[in-house]
């Protein structure tokens, strides 16, 4: 253990969907969102909660924040980045699960969650104007788009979420 710092490191574990069309150019499903810097693009994506593993996060999230289903083909990959906060200096480090798949019509039963204000289709190209112009959340936008374009792929499996997840904590 380095220096005095006894509390243990936690970075926060999210999950995004990588989701594309068939079109040509293939267009990538994006959501606007309210963030403290202001509106900015992201993959549909969140953070992990206590209970469930990184495929049932993903699905969750995905309908949360398109009202979209998604159904997961394979693990794109497993990012970490780091992200200090101007306003507050928060420094935060972020591991993140990226999925790619396909989603069904969007559900206008549904509404969109609390901070999203509208999921959008854009091309890779139209992405990294807006990556050069400051309007992606996290450089890993871009980099799973990047990443999903050339083919990069793992099997679902390659991540296991063991069923202690869910099974209650036994109190002695």
């Amino acid at each position: 253990m380095h220096g005095m710092n006894t509390r243990r490191w936690a970075p926060s574990v999210t999950v995004a969907a990588i989701v594309h069309d068939a079109a040509l150019p293939r267009r990538y499903l994006l959501v606007e969102e309210h963030t403290p810097e202001g509106l900015k693009l992201n993959n549909p994506a969140g953070h992990l909660e206590p209970g469930e593993g990184p495929l049932e996060g993903v699905c969750r999230e995905t309908l949360e924040e398109t009202t979209c289903v998604f159904q997961p083909q394979a693990l794109l990959g497993v990012y970490l980045s780091r992200f200090q906060r101007p306003a507050s200096g928060e420094d935060v480090t972020y591991v993140r699960f990226a999925y790619l798949g396909t989603v069904d019509a969007p559900n206008p039963a549904r509404a969109l969650d609390e901070g999203i204000v509208r999921t959008l289709w854009c091309t890779l190209d139209e992405v990294r104007l807006a990556a050069a112009a400051g309007r992606l959340r996290s450089p890993l936008v871009l980099r799973c788009l990047e990443d999903a374009e050339a083919g990069v792929a793992h099997p679902l499996g390659a991540v296991l979420a063991d069923a202690s997840l869910r099974v209650p904590e036994i109190k002695g």
